[in-house]
């Protein structure tokens, strides 16, 4: 004779499946936290969507005037982000934040010089001179032809023999690309970044 179906069996059947149900749905959970917390731990260091708005409007409140043109959380003790601002002029000033986004340290670019201790001389950096408005916007609009669009992260001006812009553009896809110009802002290399 089959077992009568009865309160006691049909609670047996409930807490049969809440055995196996509950400890399922937890390992799931625990699976799709851990790929979670294993995706984000994979992502690059920079900031995006309102997050990366809300810095890049601190960094530039610091310098007083320009667009923040990378932001990126750090890495070091005590400080939260680093923000690279481009000021109207060209020259460009490293600004690093807290997590209040505080302003801890405001270094302009063009401050850096050659630490190269086989010279007598201390010369700041071919590479740091600021890029003016009209050059930029060539070497721009040179780049973005040589990707095939995108848009451009920074312009510098080159220190290499025969470059005369460091062009970083980001395309269309997401890859981000190396653009080399000369003086007449045609491409002397392009290399897409690994």
């Amino acid at each position: 004779m089959k077992n009568p179906i009865t309160a006691k069996n049909l609670n047996l059947a409930r807490l049969r499946t809440k055995h196996v149900l509950v400890p399922t749905v937890a390992a799931a959970a625990i699976l799709g936290a851990g790929g979670a917390f294993w995706g984000a731990s994979a992502s690059t260091d920079d900031v995006r969507g309102g997050e990366r708005d809300r810095v890049a409007t601190a960094a530039v409140a610091t310098v007083g005037e320009g667009t923040a043109v990378e932001v990126e959380t750090s890495d070091d003790a005590g400080e939260a982000y680093e923000v690279e601002v481009r000021r109207e002029d060209g020259t460009e000033v490293d600004v690093t934040l807290d997590d209040d986004l505080t302003p801890i340290a405001k270094q302009d670019d063009t401050d850096d010089t050659d630490t190269d201790d086989t010279d007598d001389t201390d010369d700041t950096d071919t590479d740091d001179r600021p890029v003016p408005a009209t050059e930029r916007a060539s070497a721009e609009k040179a780049a973005l032809a040589a990707v095939g669009g995108g848009t451009v992260l920074d312009v510098e001006a080159g220190d290499d023999p025969g470059v005369a812009y460091d062009v970083e553009v980001r395309d269309a896809e997401g890859a981000e690309w190396d653009v080399d110009l000369d003086a007449s802002f045609a491409v002397v290399t392009k290399t897409l970044d690994d």
